[in-house]
């Protein structure tokens, strides 16, 4: 959105006072305003002017209930800042804040998850224990993991082939552009690794063949079809020549004759081999999958005025020469609607320029078409620390999680979305690393533990972990819960059974409650499950009663989310929850209130 006036900013509302006007022009970025970085509002009037834009186009009846999704980087006087527009601005009868992870869990009909948000700036990571979301340890705005850090990785690696930022964006886009997962050997590696063998093993075979080959080819030493005297045939060994002989013989021209035409054989059969090969290549190139190709084919469009694309004669464009194309060819008619349907072409491009609706100011600029050839530097857009700094992230906060038995299904319950993970083989490679970095095999996860009895518990440095018998045979007369080896240590200076009346009593009380704390201690170091390691790591589907939103992708799953859940609050629990503020409770307590009905 531009800023169109410059009119004050009025941090709080910007409502009351002199308004900041703020209009959409597609067409460029020059004088945008973003009222969001990296997750956190930094600009209230350009959100409002969004918020405003957004209920206009909506339009809405008048009582209209409003839920709101918000990010996990939002502080609580956002939330109150919100709640004071929306009331004071659209009048709604009631308005209800939903945190973005926990909308997903409901898109997903997951009470328990770990939700991986990848956004355009920044990466959220949320855990998520029966519909309540553990703030400790969350990964909140993760920077550079978000799809503008995969953007500049790839204009790092292309920008000195004359990509821009534009160009590289829409490669993140296109199809060929692919993260492999962690491990995958790319396209041309294999064949140098069988290529780069050991040189001195190269060295010596090399040796023996050239000796073996030199000495079989000597003039004169083999009989074969070498003559001597007048009618000896003198031959050509790789480039060596005997000068001696040939000058003796007296055919000199005739030898230089006969090697030119066998030249010029060798030539034309060596041409012949290479077209053969280049042809039976081909199909095949074509039909390997883009993870096996070493180059791939990628048309992009570049904006470019369209006074500069109606100039008489050729000229070139500025990435042109960079891309190895050729120049530009327009019409000369100066007429835009005329140079939009004379189908500007460029050479080796297919034709696509179109041209664009003329702005209030008069200019116009058109969109061509073009190609160029990428390399491996496709499969690397993920690559700088971008999966590795993610996969720390999701592990940390689940681990921040306090209840240890509960790790192992957020484990087995990651849903990975956002627009950031659309780029293709995103969430496949996030979950190789995790597995690389952080998984365990279930048989070493129970290697000692499997064969250990049941009344077994995690060893502590308390000297509690003897083990008890199971059952006590003897018909004595002390407590079931009493150690005899230990009472009968304490009671054999008295083996008549002379001691007083209540001391055995007393003994067995203070025994049965060293142990009673005993038990407690060990409780406390006991689990049945392996919190600090998985065992295995699973994405969640959404459910299939959504068929609609196959075709679209999952990455939007908050809207459908919030959709499910603003029905829930507000028309089947209709308040009794708390789970939106009405306008009566706003009215009465203000936007603190939002506080305690937040979802």
């Amino acid at each position: 959105m531009a800023d169109t006036d410059g009119a004050t900013n009025n941090v709080e509302m910007g409502i009351e006072e002199e308004e900041t006007y703020f209009d959409e022009d597609p067409t460029t970025e020059e004088g945008a305003v973003y009222p969001i970085h990296q997750g956190r509002v930094v600009d209230w009037s350009c959100l409002f002017a969004l918020m405003t834009h957004i209920y206009n186009t909506l339009s809405p009846p008048f009582h209209t209930p409003i839920l709101v999704i918000t990010q996990p980087a939002w502080t609580a006087q956002d939330h109150e800042t919100l709640t004071q527009f929306f009331f004071e601005k659209f009048k709604t009868p009631a308005f209800c804040l939903m945190d973005s992870a926990l909308a997903v869990c409901y898109a997903y009909a997951a009470s328990t998850a770990t939700v991986v948000d990848v956004g355009y700036e920044k990466c959220d990571i949320s855990a998520v224990v029966d519909f309540l979301i553990n703030d400790v340890g969350r990964g909140t705005a993760v920077p550079r993991c978000g799809g503008e850090g995969m953007t500049q990785r790839l204009l790092e690696l292309l920008s000195d082939k004359g990509f821009t930022r534009d160009i590289c964006e829409q490669l993140k886009r296109s199809g060929i552009c692919e993260i492999l997962p962690p491990g995958t050997a790319m396209p041309g590696e294999a064949e140098a690794e069988v290529t780069n063998v050991n040189p001195a093993a190269a060295a010596s075979a090399g040796a023996n063949a050239v000796g073996l080959k030199g000495r079989g080819s000597i003039a004169g030493v083999d009989g074969g079809d070498d003559q001597d005297g007048e009618g000896r045939e003198v031959e050509d060994n790789e480039g060596v020549l005997d000068v001696a002989t040939l000058v003796v013989s007296g055919k000199t021209n005739e030898f230089l004759a006969r090697k030119e035409k066998e030249k010029a054989e060798k030539a034309e059969k060596a041409a012949a081999k290479k077209a053969a090969q280049e042809a039976a290549a081909a199909p095949k190139q074509a039909k390997l999958p883009n993870a096996k190709r070493l180059t791939a084919n990628f048309h992009y469009t570049e904006r470019r005025p369209l006074e500069e694309l109606n100039r008489n004669g050729k000229r070139p464009l500025e990435n042109g020469a960079s891309h190895g194309e050729g120049e530009t060819k327009r019409s000369k008619t100066p007429d835009p609607k005329d140079a939009a349907d004379s189908g500007a072409t460029e050479t080796g491009s297919a034709p696509g320029t179109k041209t664009d609706v003329p702005a209030e100011n008069g200019e116009t600029t058109a969109l061509i078409r073009r190609d160029v050839d990428v390399g491996i530097e496709r499969f690397q857009a993920a690559t700088g620390g971008i999966l590795d700094q993610t996969a720390d992230a999701i592990h940390r906060c689940i681990l921040s999680v306090p209840e240890i038995q509960r790790r192992a299904e957020l484990w087995d319950n990651l849903i990975i979305i956002g627009n950031g993970s659309k780029v293709r083989g995103f969430k496949e490679a996030l979950v190789a690393k995790l597995n690389s970095k952080y998984l365990i095999s279930p048989s070493s996860a129970t290697i000692f533990t499997s064969e250990l009895p049941s009344n077994f518990t995690t060893p502590v440095a308390t000297g509690a972990n003897t083990p008890q018998p199971q059952s006590h045979l003897s018909n004595s007369h002390h407590g079931p819960g009493v150690n005899p080896l230990l009472l009968a240590a304490t009671t054999a200076s008295n083996p008549g059974g002379l001691a007083p009346p209540g001391q055995h009593q007393h003994l067995h009380a203070q025994l049965q409650m060293q142990q009673y704390q005993q038990q407690n201690q060990q409780s406390l170091h006991q689990h049945s499950g392996h919190g600090q390691t998985p065992t295995s790591i699973k994405l969640t589907k959404m459910p299939e009663y959504f068929p609609e939103w196959k075709d679209v992708g999952t990455e939007e799953a908050a809207f459908l989310g919030a959709q499910v859940a603003a029905k829930v609050v507000f028309v089947v629990d209709q308040g009794l929850s708390k789970g939106f503020m009405s306008r009566t409770e706003y009215n009465d307590l203000g936007p603190q209130g939002i506080h305690e009905f937040c979802m």
